[in-house]
C-alpha cells in the first residue's frame, strides 16, 4: 500500500483551517450579538453595559427580561455537561441544549411583547436570532411592561423571582385590568368577577338581594335626569312620560298693538300785555276847605 505524506499534511491543514474559520465566525457572532444585546438592555433600563459582554451572564439577564428564571440557563448548561461525561446517559445531553433553546425562544416572545411586537416575531428569532436582536435593538419601539402576566409567573421553577441590582424588576399587568393599544396580542379584556353583582345599583332603584349599605334610601321621584328611563321612576313636571303624547306646541305670540299717535303739543302762552303809559296831565290843585 502506497503512503502519501503530502495527503495527510493537506488534510490536517484543511482541518485546522476549518477550525480557525469556525473560531473566527464564533467570535464575530459573539461580538455582534453582544453589541445588539447591549442596545436591548439599554431599552429595558439595565444599568451597566458590561453585562451584555459577559458570556452566560448576558443570557441570564435575557431570561430575566423575558419573565423566566435566570437560573434556568445554569441548569441547562450544567445538565448537558454532566450527562456528557456519563457513558450511558450522554445521549440525553442534547435534551438540555434543546430545552435551553426553547426557553430562549419563550423569553424572546415575552421581550417582543414588551417592545410592541406581535407574537409571530418569535419565528424570526428561532431561525435568525441575530437578525431579530438587531431589529429590536435599533428600531423605535419603547420598553413597556404593561403586557399580560405570564402564565408561569406563579411557578417557583420557571417564574422570575430574582432581584439583582441594576436590573429592573419586570412588573407586568395584573389580572382585572384592561390592556392598552386597543387590546393587542389577541388578549381579551377582563370581565366581571364572579361573586359580585353585575354593575352598580342606581340610587333610588334597589336591586333584589343586594340592599344598599352605608347610604340612605332615596325615593325614585327625587333622582333621575331627563331622558333616562328606569322602572318605577317618576318624571319631573314638564316632561311627558313614556306612552303619552307630548303637549301641543304653543301658538305664535300676538304682537303688541302699535302706540297711538302723539297728541298736538300745547299752544304757546300769549305774551303779557304792555303796561299803560303814565298820564302827562298835571295833577289837579287841592280844594280849599
Amino acid at each position: 500500500m502506497y503512503y502519501d505524506p503530502y495527503y495527510d499534511t493537506s488534510f490536517i491543514a484543511f482541518i485546522f483551517a476549518m477550525l480557525g474559520f469556525l473560531v473566527l465566525l464564533a467570535i464575530a457572532f459573539y461580538v455582534i450579538s453582544s453589541f445588539f444585546m447591549m442596545k436591548l438592555f439599554d431599552k429595558a433600563g439595565v444599568q451597566g453595559r458590561w453585562r451584555a459582554w459577559v458570556p452566560v451572564y448576558n443570557q441570564m439577564i435575557f431570561f430575566k427580561l423575558g419573565d423566566l428564571s435566570p437560573w434556568l440557563v445554569l441548569y441547562a448548561i450544567g445538565g448537558s455537561i454532566v450527562l456528557a461525561w456519563i457513558p450511558i446517559l450522554n445521549v440525553f445531553a442534547g435534551l438540555f441544549s434543546l430545552a435551553l433553546w426553547v426557553f430562549s425562544a419563550i423569553a424572546a416572545y415575552r421581550i417582543g411583547l414588551k417592545l410592541q411586537k406581535e407574537g409571530a416575531w418569535v419565528v424570526l428569532y428561532i431561525f435568525l436570532s441575530l437578525v431579530w436582536l438587531g431589529i429590536v435593538a435599533f428600531d423605535r419601539s419603547r420598553w413597556n411592561t404593561a403586557v399580560p402576566r405570564a402564565g408561569w409567573a406563579d411557578n417557583g421553577f420557571l417564574g422570575d423571582r430574582t432581584v439583582w441590582d441594576g436590573v429592573p424588576t419586570q412588573v407586568t399587568a395584573q389580572p382585572g385590568y384592561g390592556q392598552g393599544y386597543g387590546q393587542p396580542y389577541g388578549q381579551e379584556g377582563y370581565g366581571q368577577q364572579q361573586g359580585y353583582p353585575q354593575g352598580y345599583p342606581q340610587q333610588g332603584h334597589p336591586q333584589a338581594g343586594y340592599p344598599q349599605q352605608g347610604y340612605p334610601q332615596q325615593d325614585a321621584s327625587q333622582a333621575g335626569y331627563p331622558g333616562q328611563s328606569y322602572p318605577g321612576q317618576s318624571y319631573p313636571a314638564g316632561y311627558p312620560q313614556a306612552g303619552q303624547q307630548p303637549p301641543s306646541a304653543p301658538g305664535a305670540p300676538t304682537p303688541p298693538a302699535a302706540p297711538d299717535a302723539p297728541t298736538q303739543p300745547p299752544a304757546a302762552p300769549e305774551p303779557p300785555a304792555a303796561p299803560e303809559p303814565p298820564s302827562t296831565e298835571p295833577p289837579s290843585e287841592p280844594r280849599q276847605p
